[in-house]
């Protein structure tokens, strides 16, 4: 009896295989829309999300508005199951695909109250927010995040993703931090003050002309530094990187 438990198991590996073969992709783009109105009256909302794609963009509405797409198989398991909810000021959003194969997609666009400041946290996935005039703070863990047209203060954050911040990006204020990703800034307007802080990436920072108290560093990489500076001065420019080239320049 004990010997046939090897065949039943390549077996079962066998039809597991056989079965991921047959899959195909999963294109969340081409899933069925999905809408929801949340109910919200608060200053901050903070977006809690582990698996999908993000969209963020301000709105002339009142409550939080969310469209999603999601598509996905799984082999020996389940999913994709989905959650979303708001609860005291927390979007939670979450698609779950327990299996022993499984390849599940998602994408979330919100929309929020121009008034309304917001926090992501994202687990997996690419976030893309558009147009904020209030502060912004995105934080991934595995993703891609890029900002643009943004006139409030910029806070980004990634453990392993690119961050880009678009030229028609006006903010005050942009601080990037990036454990594992390159990192990318264009602003569109003489920022008060810029901050990039990276382990392992390459960084590029273009801001219009003026004078800056600017520093860049690397401790392996070139680092080209050519913006007008003057110590103390009302902008400031500070660049570092563990392992990485470094280039700061004027767009004009």
């Amino acid at each position: 009896m004990n010997a046939r438990h090897p065949l039943l198991a390549t077996g079962g590996v066998l039809v597991a295989l056989f079965a991921l073969g047959a899959c195909g992709t999963a294109d969340a783009g081409a899933a069925p829309v999905e809408k929801k109105t949340f109910a919200f009256d608060g200053d901050t909302l903070v977006v809690d999300s582990d698996d999908s794609a993000l969209v963020l963009t301000p709105a002339d509405v009142d409550d939080v508005l969310v469209e999603r797409q999601v598509d996905g198989w799984v082999v020996m398991g389940s999913g994709p199951d989905t959650t979303w909810k708001l609860e005291g000021g927390r979007l939670t959003l979450r698609v779950d695909c327990d299996a022993v194969a499984s390849h599940c997609e998602a994408v979330h666009r919100i929309k929020v109250p121009r008034d309304v400041a917001v926090t992501v946290e994202n687990k997996d996935g690419d976030i893309t927010a558009e147009g904020f005039a209030t502060p912004l703070k995105v934080r991934s863990d595995d993703g891609d995040v890029r900002v643009a047209g943004s006139t409030g203060d910029v806070d980004l954050g990634s453990k392993d993703g690119d961050l880009a911040v678009d030229g028609d990006t006006r903010a005050p204020k942009v601080l990037a931090r990036s454990d594992d990703g390159d990192v990318q800034l264009t602003l569109g307007a003489v920022p008060r003050s810029v901050e990039v802080l990276t382990k392992d990436g390459d960084v590029s920072v273009t801001v219009p002309t003026a004078e800056y108290d600017a520093t860049a560093s690397t401790a392996d990489g070139d680092v080209n530094l050519d913006v007008p500076r003057r110590a103390g001065g009302e902008h400031s420019l500070n660049v570092r990187t563990d392992d990485g080239d470094i280039s700061v320049r004027t767009a004009n």
